[in-house]
């Protein structure tokens, strides 16, 4: 199995990245000390989680933890699928995760998606010839959509216009396949990486950017289910 590639990509990207790749998270943290009555407490243990999240990723990264051209990719492997299995199976069913939802009105749920506006980091690597332009356009002009769009959207719920359900619904299936598109075509491009030696995605299992496939798909799926099930109970 050959080794990722790294390629040389301008400091002041990394730099930027490294400003904002952590806004998400405080945000999400945020949101959750809304939906539960401004309690302090839960966002010092989402901020914490994340914070620790983080570390985890950092310090696999640095020992060579993602090193390998491999499939799945070990980002995946190590760090996307564990995050994906805790939302899902613990974060979920928690006793707090659903008076959370019950509180917490849809159009803060829905603006959320604001953060998704990192997607241009994708246009600036591929700008840089350190992803693949295909990709790097479909994903991040999806996120920077989804991220714009969802002021609107938002805008609609408040207002409690007509079209509001039919909107968010059209919106929030567009940002889920948006997600899910980019995680399934990074995992194509990865085997055909190895079996044509064609250009993959390495540059999102090294250092800084490790953090995207590590934290956005799982997190960007849930906060999309999560929409789902607050619309059942928005519009009745």
């Amino acid at each position: 199995m050959d080794t990722i590639t790294n390629y040389p990509v301008p400091n002041w990207i990394k730099i930027a990245f490294l400003i904002v790749i952590f806004i998400p998270s405080i945000m999400i943290a945020f949101l959750a000390k809304k939906g539960l009555n401004n309690k302090s407490k839960i966002l010092y243990v989402v901020l914490a989680f994340f914070g620790l999240y983080f570390s985890y990723i950092t310090i696999a990264c640095f020992n060579g933890l993602f090193n390998k051209v491999f499939l799945p990719p070990l980002v995946l492997l190590y760090c996307t699928f564990p995050l994906t299995l805790f939302l899902f199976t613990i974060v979920i069913n928690l006793k707090v995760f659903k008076q959370f939802l019950e509180s917490i009105p849809l159009e803060s749920l829905v603006k959320i998606h604001i953060f998704r506006l990192i997607g241009i980091f994708f246009l600036l690597l591929a700008f840089h010839n350190a992803l693949p332009k295909f990709f790097a356009i479909v994903a991040g002009l999806g996120d920077i959509i989804t991220a714009i769009t969802s002021i609107f959207v938002a805008k609609a719920i408040y207002q409690k216009q007509s079209y509001a359900k039919k909107l968010t619904l059209i919106w929030n299936i567009f940002g889920f396949l948006d997600i899910a598109f980019t995680a399934i075509t990074a995992i194509s491009l990865t085997k055909l990486s190895i079996d044509n030696g064609t250009m993959g995605v390495d540059t999102l299992a090294t250092f800084p950017y490790c953090f995207i496939p590590a934290f956005a798909p799982p997190t960007i799926i849930f906060l999309h289910v999560v929409i789902f099930k607050k619309i059942k109970k928005t519009f009745v």
